[in-house]
């Protein structure tokens, strides 16, 4: 089964944070491209990660500080969230971040809150750590390489059917193919391109080869069709 999808390999393209009430943010996931009308006015009550997060201080509902928010992460394979927050200060334990779902913190009179965040429960959270960059960029290429061998074996099947169609089937299994064959050559294209980069530069072509995937992915789909 072909797998690539916008969430390939490391955080999604884009994903918004809306408030269903004042007290709480949540996820405002989507299944077509941009975002509804409706979603539109809810994001204008929504959290802003640069005016509304990163860098604030979390408290605990004891009004203790629990440390401020490094960082937001969206997770890869879901519609979740979370808040990198530094919060060795508060545990005793020196820096120890720890990662906490954004439906986890309120807001309350102006200050975020995160509940029952003792010193205790903190310390016994997990510390958070960042991946290595290099692994990522080796799992994305690695992920995307699959890809483009699922859809030349496809490729090779669409071809073989329009050579032994009818003529009233194999004009359209010929410009499937065409589209298959044009797609697949792109991502190769991109892709090599992002091989040749710098390990410190290949994130300037991530978004080029994600795009390349999406166009590839609707050519398979539509050649299983």
């Amino acid at each position: 089964m072909f797998k690539t999808k916008i969430t390939l390999a490391s955080i999604g393209l884009a994903t918004a944070l809306c408030m269903s009430a004042p007290a709480s943010a949540q996820i405002a996931g989507a299944s077509i491209v941009g975002v509804t009308t409706a979603e539109s006015i809810q994001l204008a009550y929504g959290w802003s990660a640069k005016k509304s997060i990163l860098g604030k201080t979390v408290y605990n509902d004891a009004g203790q500080k629990v440390g401020k928010v490094e960082d937001l992460i969206v997770a890869p394979q879901n519609n979740v969230s979370y808040l990198i927050i530094g919060a060795g200060g508060f545990a005793g334990i020196g820096r120890h971040n720890v990662a906490i779902p954004v439906n986890q913190v309120n807001e309350r009179n102006g200050q975020l809150v995160m509940p029952g965040a003792t010193k205790e429960a903190v310390k016994q959270m997990p510390a958070f750590e960042y991946a290595k960059d290099t692994a990522r960029r080796d799992q994305f290429i690695a992920t995307a390489e699959k890809d483009i061998a699922l859809a030349r074996v496809k490729l090779g099947e669409v071809q073989k059917k329009a050579g032994e169609a009818g003529t009233e089937v194999k004009g359209k299994l010929d410009a499937q193919a065409v589209a298959l064959e044009a797609d697949v050559k792109s991502v190769e294209a991109k892709l090599g391109d992002m091989k040749r980069a710098s390990a410190s530069r290949w994130h300037d072509f991530e978004a080029e080869v994600r795009l390349a995937l999406g166009r590839l992915h609707k050519s398979f789909e539509s050649a299983k069709g």
